[in-house]
């Protein structure tokens, strides 16, 4: 049995919580931390504390062999290396696949032929405002990488399968490239379909 789909705005109203005030607890050069003072459903106060971030984008770059591109990286908070798929924040007011193709080249010297926006996924809704926006790129061509200063990072290559075996085995950690293997398979596998569109000549609008 299908039904349609729900109309959140009104459906959801006995859920939604309502901003009373607002503290602003941390103003960094990349986060933002505050304390929100807000109204429950029931009437009743509280307080929500979380951290503002400005999105980032994530890319899925597929080789002509049908390996992907991938990264290895030192993330201080957690103190690992660890394996991503190439990534990077928005930069204020930038269009999230003019991001993906910076980070693109920046990280791994790759350019692509073709581009495919996937969705969009939210890394951590308890306390973050963070979206990731996904990109698949394929008819990749290898340049010169341009890591920003204090960048360090690894690229190397794998098949699809190690990968989803990394992630079975526990290898990789990282909620964005777990997500993104997701959407790796079921592309593959011909189950979800992606709209491939021809990249604009670069420094065109994205």
């Amino acid at each position: 049995m299908t039904t349609k789909p729900t109309d959140t705005s009104t459906a959801d109203s006995h859920l939604k919580e309502e901003l009373q005030s607002r503290e602003e607890l941390f103003n960094g050069k990349f986060l933002k931390a505050r304390r929100d003072t807000i109204r429950l459903p029931d009437g009743h106060s509280a307080t929500r504390e979380y951290v503002v971030h400005p999105g980032a984008v994530v890319v899925i770059p597929l080789l002509d062999d049908g390996r992907i591109v991938l990264e290895r990286q030192f993330r201080y908070p957690v103190g690992h290396v660890m394996i991503e798929f190439p990534a990077g924040k928005l930069d204020a007011g930038e269009d999230p696949f003019d991001c993906g193709r910076r980070e693109l080249i920046e990280e791994t010297g790759y350019t692509a032929r073709e581009w495919a926006y996937a969705g969009a996924m939210h890394l951590a809704v308890a306390y973050s405002t963070e979206i990731i926006h996904i990109y698949f790129a394929r008819g990749l061509s290898l340049g010169e990488r341009q890591l920003d200063h204090g960048e360090f990072l690894d690229v190397f290559t794998a098949t699809p399968d190690e990968l989803a075996g990394w992630c079975r085995e526990g290898k990789v950690t990282d909620a964005k490239t777990l997500t993104c293997t997701l959407w790796l398979q079921n592309v593959l596998s011909g189950a979800w379909a992606l709209d491939w569109q021809a990249a604009p000549a670069q420094g065109s609008a994205g």
